[in-house]
């Protein structure tokens, strides 16, 4: 079975179909740059790029990177304020002419490594921290989602964390990955003491490059592992939900 996936990142807006048996893509992503600024029409117009570019017909299932309840988008730190309170559902969905579920990105990529990669099979508290334009987190108790979290607005000595640690920061301030890595380490010991989870997987497009910086965080007692879906994960588990909710409805 195959659903589309729409990723849309603070840097790029991403989207491919996804084989729902396999989690996987079907077939090559297609990608294109987030506008600047990242209104809700110019957010929309890059969403129907992304899917008219393969031709799609049918449910999409499209990832935000903010607060989501009932398909409406509460917060924006990393895109327009226009976004705020916007019936995101319905106004992509006009756009795209087919039927759309929309979610946190975190969220979306916590599913999909929950039940195709890294988190398969695991119980307890596991916490997702996708790195990149900002830090998005999903966070799990016994595999059940607690949604919208947003632990990368945690305040982290006087900042909010993800100004400190997300990947956009270490290209901002040119940090070395010895550097970075010790940030996200004061950051992940931060989350640890709030949350104790037994698993930490790492996301973002950063997951592609865990041999730089993984080996580099010390005192840190839960496992930490790189996603395995990498920087797909959004994607993918965007699919699930527009299945999902395409199952709910019939």
């Amino acid at each position: 079975m195959e659903i589309f996936g729409v990723d849309i990142g603070g840097s790029g807006i991403k989207g491919a179909p996804v084989d729902l048996d396999r989690g996987d893509l079907a077939r090559e992503r297609h990608k294109v740059l987030t506008p600047h600024p990242a209104t809700p029409k110019g957010v929309a117009d890059g969403v129907a790029e992304v899917v008219g570019h393969f031709d799609w017909s049918g449910p999409v299932g499209i990832t935000f990177p903010g607060v989501v309840t009932d398909g409406i988008t509460r917060t924006a730190a990393n895109v327009d304020k226009g976004w705020i309170d916007t019936d995101a559902r319905t106004l992509l969905g006009e756009r795209i002419g087919q039927p759309v579920t929309i979610l946190n990105d975190a969220d979306a990529a916590g599913v999909a490594e929950m039940t195709f990669g890294a988190g398969k099979g695991r119980t307890g508290t596991v916490i997702l921290l996708t790195f990149g334009t900002g830090i998005g987190s999903a966070v799990f108790t016994d595999g059940k989602l607690v949604p919208n979290t947003e632990l990368g607005h945690l305040e982290l000595h006087g900042h909010d964390a993800e100004k400190r640690a997300s990947t956009k920061a270490k290209e901002d301030e040119d940090l070395s990955w010895q550097h970075w890595a010790h940030r996200v380490q004061k950051y992940l010991l931060h989350v640890e003491m709030l949350f104790s989870p037994e698993l930490f997987i790492i996301g973002g497009g950063v997951s592609r490059k865990a041999e730089k910086f993984l080996p580099l965080i010390e005192k840190v007692r839960a496992e930490l592992v790189p996603a395995q879906l990498q920087n797909n994960a959004g994607i993918v588990g965007a699919a699930m939900a527009a299945a999902g909710s395409a199952a709910g409805k019939g």
